[in-house]
């Protein structure tokens, strides 16, 4: 056993979250695996759009490009972020990782955070100017059909879910070490024979 593990054994899980057992932890892990996968579908498909009318000349392709982004990326996006989030922060609250004890889940943490705020502070307003000038081209009128940077989200936001999965995979940077944690750790550990004695084994 690992000093680590003895610590928490010998520790009461006193008002803390408790452990999921191993249906639940998995049918909440598919879940999250499910609207991360989601997470990222929705951006390749919103990178698709992008290119698409970057690439086309069509005025009609350009629209309809313009009016799918409105309908599919907002609330699709949040929806599946918002999911991955709370998911993420059961399992971490309900198994030995915990939610700040390490450096890789911390920096997943974050990852989620900023990029769920800036589906709603950021792409939100511009997708729903670019939807409107979906429709006036749709319409026939001359309008300023330039993306305004639109073209940023489809990148960076599969970057930093992939990101995400590495971190998940490899659980990089080890521990948070807690203030006073190696002094905790040395209790526990087993105490040493008599020097020249001979340990008896325990019946």
């Amino acid at each position: 056993m690992t000093p680590e593990r003895a610590v928490e054994s010998v520790v009461p899980r006193v008002g803390r979250f408790p452990r999921l057992r191993p249906l639940t932890r998995k049918s909440v892990l598919v879940l999250h695996i499910a609207s991360a996968g989601s997470w990222l579908g929705i951006d390749v498909v919103m990178g698709v759009l992008v290119f698409t009318s970057l690439v086309r000349n069509d005025t009609a392709t350009v629209a309809l490009c313009y009016q799918v982004l409105g309908l599919i990326a907002v609330w699709p996006l949040f929806v599946a972020g918002l999911t991955c989030l709370a998911t993420g922060i059961v399992l971490g609250l309900g198994s030995r990782y915990g939610l700040v004890r390490y450096w890789w889940i911390v920096a997943k943490l974050v990852l989620n955070l900023m990029l769920t705020g800036l589906v709603l502070v950021a792409l939100r307003p511009g997708l729903n100017e670019l939807s409107r000038v979906g429709r006036e081209l749709a319409a026939g009128n001359q309008v300023d059909a330039a993306l305004h940077g639109m073209l940023y989200p489809p990148i960076v936001s599969p970057i930093a879910l992939i990101l995400a999965l590495v971190l998940a995979v490899f659980k990089p940077w080890g521990r948070i070490r807690a203030a006073g944690e190696s002094t905790a750790t040395r209790t526990v550990a087993p105490a040493e024979p008599p020097s020249g004695g001979v340990q008896r084994p325990v019946t």
